[in-house]
């Protein structure tokens, strides 16, 4: 027999996701979110063993990075910036992220991540025209939690 094959309802429709924000003590739905991604490289040192032409390697540390875009339509982010330059604290907060798709047997997977902080914030703008204002985000993060994953799927 051949190997299995992944059901095509099985791939997970994006529009569908959820993503929140927790400032100090409030929660906000951030539903302005267009689109969403994060990453956490691994930093790999080399290691040079004697006896071997080779280098080795090790995992030494990670840094975690998002980016995402947002309809021009909040103020939360800019907040964080306003507390900033008046009082040199940047505020920490948090970005929760939830993907699932209900035709999807994957089940639903939650990404919490924690010690965010932006890179940079648009403070202004506008556009002439029809166009629909948006604006891109990017930040770090220190760490994460995955409280739900998905299911191991069994294809067909």
């Amino acid at each position: 027999m051949g190997n299995a094959i992944m059901n095509a309802s099985d791939a997970i429709y994006g529009g569908l996701a959820e993503c929140y924000i927790t400032i100090g003590k409030r929660r906000y739905n951030f539903m302005s979110m267009i689109n969403f991604e994060s990453k956490w490289e691994v930093n790999i040192t080399d290691v040079p063993i004697l006896g071997k032409v080779g280098m080795g390697h090790k995992a030494a540390g990670g840094k975690g990075t998002w980016s995402g875009t947002a309809h021009y339509n909040q103020s939360h982010l800019r907040e964080i910036a306003d507390e900033y330059q008046k009082t040199g604290k940047m505020p920490y907060f948090e970005i929760q992220v939830s993907n699932e798709d209900p035709t999807s047997q994957a089940g639903r997977q939650t990404i919490i991540h924690r010690g965010c902080l932006c890179d940079s914030f648009i403070l202004a703008k506008f556009e002439a025209g029809e166009e629909i204002m948006d604006e891109e985000l990017s930040g770090t993060f220190e760490s994460w939690d995955m409280p739900e994953k998905f299911k191991e799927l069994q294809g067909y």
